[in-house]
């Protein structure tokens, strides 16, 4: 997600997104990684975790101010919900949704959607689901990298557990995202 979200950022996440609050093509979602994307990936993002939160750390996890432990959540950005035909690239190399070109001006200059791993593709999000792209489009293992699981590449919107609204930390990236 750089340079939208680097390494060590911490984020505030609204959680009455889906349950309250409607998703939108654009959203920053943080969900579940129930598909296998963090092992389909190598494993890299998930670490082992402690059975049981000491009690400050349950406290935190119980009010949404830490993820719960043991689960293995992803950040990525909504481009297609249920319904939508997402389609890589036009003469432009921009992505379309439902026939019109996104602009995506939070994409470096130096990632145009066109990048690897963006061979082609055309995909209509089934109901109930997102397709999900990283801002940083190059180094990305997002739904164009997960295609060849059971899940199609697609995120279960059950799977959502909030909308990523401001960076917190650190404090030289506190902001609104």
């Amino acid at each position: 997600m750089a340079s939208t979200l680097e390494i060590d950022d911490r984020i505030l996440v609204n959680r009455l997104v889906p349950a309250l609050v409607p998703i939108e093509r654009g959203d920053i979602v943080v969900f579940r990684d129930t598909a296998g994307w963090v092992e389909h990936s190598g494993g890299e993002l998930g670490s082992p975790q402690p059975d049981r939160p000491g009690l400050v750390a349950g406290a935190l996890q119980g009010v949404g101010l830490l993820p719960e432990e043991g689960l293995d959540f992803l950040v990525k950005r909504v481009v297609g919900k249920g319904g939508d035909r997402v389609v890589c690239c036009d003469a432009q190399r921009r992505v379309l949704v439902n026939g019109v070109p996104l602009a995506e001006d939070y994409l470096l200059r130096s990632e145009v959607p066109g990048s690897t791993p963006d061979v082609a593709y055309d995909v209509t999000v089934p109901e109930g689901s997102l397709w999900v792209l990283g801002d940083n489009r190059g180094n990305s293992a997002d739904s164009r990298s997960h295609r060849s699981l059971p899940s199609g590449g697609f995120v279960a919107e059950r799977d959502v557990v909030g909308r990523a609204f401001m960076r917190t930390w650190p404090l030289e990236r506190v902001g609104w995202l």
